[in-house]
């Protein structure tokens, strides 16, 4: 069955607005399907699993390279599978030379993925928090979509990874359909707030995910 993914759409977008022909690192692309390629045309592809054939084998948490060598590190949908993300900030900064940037995209209102190795969710907040602690200047921080469309995504993915007791093929395509008529009624929201009280706005209440690209200063 082939179902157009929700966030891919807004995830190529974002790449595509970040592309590059300065010399990347891209982390957790062994066995990447999706050509980040086209958008970063001077990469190395860095993967801890050795089965996945990046072209060099080596951890978030200890990269193996000397300070300052890339211009970009590019970090799509990792950072909710690596043990300790403070770390991960520590490595991607100093593998960068000066005035060089991450680009990052992960998970917020997501289901469990790649189990067993799924360990963490990321708000806003706790993104800026990240740089912020590793004195990282955040250029741009935005959901990868509003609040319908992600429960659309978390719909779309949980018909992809469940079995269903009677009529299965039938109860995947009305979850798929059902993702579709959210993803096309965010429209509909004309503000959302991060309090019940209604005092904070904020961009999107419950996103699939975060966009994130940080410069080192």
């Amino acid at each position: 069955m082939n179902i157009k993914k929700i966030t891919r759409a807004s995830l190529e977008m974002f790449l595509k607005s970040e592309a590059s022909d300065l010399y990347t690192l891209d982390i957790g692309s062994g066995g990447s399907m999706y050509g980040y390629d086209r958008f970063f045309t001077k990469r190395v592809t860095v993967d801890i699993d050795p089965a996945r054939n990046p072209e060099i084998v080596g951890d978030i948490h200890a990269l193996p390279f000397p300070d300052g060598t890339f211009d970009r590190v590019l970090c799509v949908e990792v950072l909710e599978h690596v043990k300790d993300p403070r770390q991960a900030f520590k490595e991607m900064k100093r593998v960068l030379k000066p005035g060089g940037k991450i680009v990052l995209s992960t998970r917020f209102l997501f289901p469990i993925h790649d189990a067993p190795h799924d360990y963490w969710r990321f708000t806003h907040f706790a993104l800026q928090m990240l740089c912020d602690e590793a004195a990282l200047a955040v250029e741009r921080l935005e959901p990868d979509t509003r609040t319908l469309s992600g429960l659309g995504a978390v719909m779309q993915r949980i018909a992809f990874q469940s079995r269903f007791k009677y009529a299965d093929k039938l109860v995947k395509v009305l979850f798929f359909a059902k993702a579709r008529v959210l993803d096309w009624g965010s429209w509909l929201t004309k503000e959302e707030f991060g309090d019940i009280k209604k005092e904070t706005r904020v961009t999107a209440l419950a996103p699939a995910g975060y966009f994130l690209v940080a410069q080192k200063r």
